[in-house]
């Protein structure tokens, strides 16, 4: 099944082909922890820029607004010896490489008399890694349509993506908290008085492995797309396609209805992710609320991944069956329910007492009932989640071939990039919401650390930002996938009406007169 034969004209990956590419994105999911957790608490903590740090997150990325499709018309220019991809992902690492040094090594050493260098100084740098992350990043959406387009093993991409993210994303977040404890100060009765994430000594650690991790997991990627980065495997009309122009970007968009259902639906996913797994958020829960961080963020994050792995194994199936339409809908709606439970439970939860988590692990207590249940709900609902979180990715690939099918264009990369931009877009706006949300329910005008007291207005921000915006972002992603035309069949089809067409344009037929002899199953011969 994952050999690289053309079996009716489906083009098919070797099994290594799909299990490295993907690492494309644990490379960038790598920064994502690096830069996006933690980018609004270093700005404020170390550089001493309070909320600018997470405005400018989200400024920086609305500017990006304009840059994204440029990258994308770029790509899908782009044809050189070593592909169309793989300079993408290269120039994107050394980018993000490099600023990264920038700003966590480097700019901590602006004197806090030059304040207004670091203000400048901290949004060009951050400028300069988004262009990066945009390179990168919409490489592993827009490269699918070429490693794979056989229905069966593109639901396989989820899989093999999601062991990337954890190697890129799962380490760093597993990683990072324990080094900060290194870093902590406290006083001679024992009571923390400076948080790690308010040591510039944490940053110049955690940046170059970082670096280091994300580069060899890059250099995987470009090893397991390398053989399919070839014009042939270009849309249908291969090398002898013509450029997309400019103005016809935006007659693609409109017209492309699946791609503005998906862009809603994983808008949804990736606020839902981006939100209930923000660093400052998962600190507020754990240290703050329940009074022990320390005990408990690393066991809850092994449970949730634990969780995760029969509905990934779930997801997959359901996908190949029924199509990803199916799958997403499926997943997501398990866990909007269960995050109902979790929503009750932090309701009547009391620091202190037995309605709070507790957990055996580096100074916690035994586990409670209340602790049971949470478990229970959150973990169900997490792995759920965490399943379709990714799930977007792939259907990006279905939305470039529709388009190749209904336009007969090739444009992988204004698919990756608008994609991309969505992704950078939620990514950004949840940094700001959680600044913003603890302002207004809690009146903290820095982010809160492991030092700062428990009161009602944390709890309320807490429960809107680890509760009610993911189950609002859920239900905008079941909302959107009702109308969503890319079904399992409907995706047979476009591949055995895209295959025919291909097939006449290379015995000498022309794009148009292809079009219009193949259009159904039908007409397929």
């Amino acid at each position: 099944m994952c050999d690289n034969t053309t079996a009716v004209g489906i083009n098919r990956a070797k099994m290594y082909q799909l299990v490295l590419f993907p690492l494309n994105n644990g490379a960038t999911n790598v920064y994502f922890v690096l830069v996006l957790s933690y980018i609004a608490q270093f700005g404020s903590s170390v550089l001493a820029l309070g909320m600018f740090a997470s405005l400018m997150v989200t400024v920086m990325r609305v500017c990006d607004a304009i840059t994204d499709p440029i990258i994308g018309a770029l790509m899908d220019r782009t044809s050189t010896r070593i592909g169309k991809f793989r300079p993408f992902m290269m120039i994107g690492s050394a980018i993000m490489a490099i600023s990264v040094i920038a700003m966590y090594i480097l700019l901590p050493l602006i004197p806090a008399a030059l304040m207004p260098v670091r203000y400048i100084a901290f949004t060009a740098v951050y400028f300069l890694w988004v262009i990066g992350y945009t390179f990168q990043t919409s490489c592993t959406r827009a490269g699918q349509t070429v490693l794979t387009n056989d229905p069966h093993q593109r639901p396989l991409f989820t899989i093999f993506n999601t062991v990337g993210s954890m190697l890129g994303m799962g380490v760093m977040q597993a990683l990072i908290p324990m080094l900060k404890n290194q870093f902590n100060v406290y006083d001679a009765a024992g009571n923390l008085i400076t948080s790690g994430y308010a040591r510039p000594e944490l940053y110049r650690m955690i940046a170059p492995i970082g670096i280091v991790l994300s580069v060899l997991l890059t250099i995987l990627a470009i090893i397991g797309i390398a053989e399919k980065d070839r014009p042939e495997f270009y849309g249908i009309g291969g090398d002898k396609a013509e450029p997309v122009r400019m103005s016809e970007y935006v007659e693609i968009i409109r017209n492309n209805k699946p791609m503005q259902r998906l862009m809603v639906a994983g808008a949804g996913c990736k606020l839902a992710l981006a939100i209930a797994t923000n660093t400052t958020v998962l600190l507020a829960l754990y240290g703050i609320m329940m009074g022990n961080y320390d005990s408990l963020y690393l066991p809850m994050m092994v449970l949730g991944y634990v969780f995760a792995v029969p509905f990934f194994l779930l997801s997959v199936r359901t996908s190949q069956k029924l199509g990803q339409k199916a799958s997403l809908v499926r997943y997501v709606t398990v866990a909007l329910v269960c995050y109902v439970g979790v929503l009750a439970l932090l309701l009547v939860a009391q620091p202190g007492t037995a309605m709070a988590l507790s957990f055996p692990f580096n100074g916690g207590g035994s586990i409670n009932l209340y602790t049971m249940a949470f478990i229970l709900f959150f973990g169900i609902g997490y792995g759920a989640y965490y399943a379709t979180a990714d799930m977007p990715i792939p259907m990006v690939a279905d939305c470039s071939d529709y388009e190749t099918y209904r336009s007969g264009k090739y444009i992988p990369g204004i698919m990756g990039t608008l994609f991309s931009l969505v992704d950078k877009l939620v990514s950004s706006l949840a940094q700001t919401l959680v600044a913003v949300i603890f302002l207004v329910c809690a009146g903290l005008r820095e982010l809160p650390t492991d030092t700062t007291p428990y009161s009602g207005g944390i709890k309320l921000a807490i429960i809107v930002m680890f509760c009610v915006i993911p189950m609002v972002a859920w239900a905008a992603t079941l909302l959107a996938m009702k109308g969503y035309a890319l079904t399992g069949e409907k995706m047979k089809e476009i591949q055995a009406v895209n295959t025919a067409r291909k097939a006449a344009i290379a015995e000498g037929m022309t794009m148009d007169e292809a079009i219009v002899k193949y259009q159904t199953m039908a007409d397929i011969p």
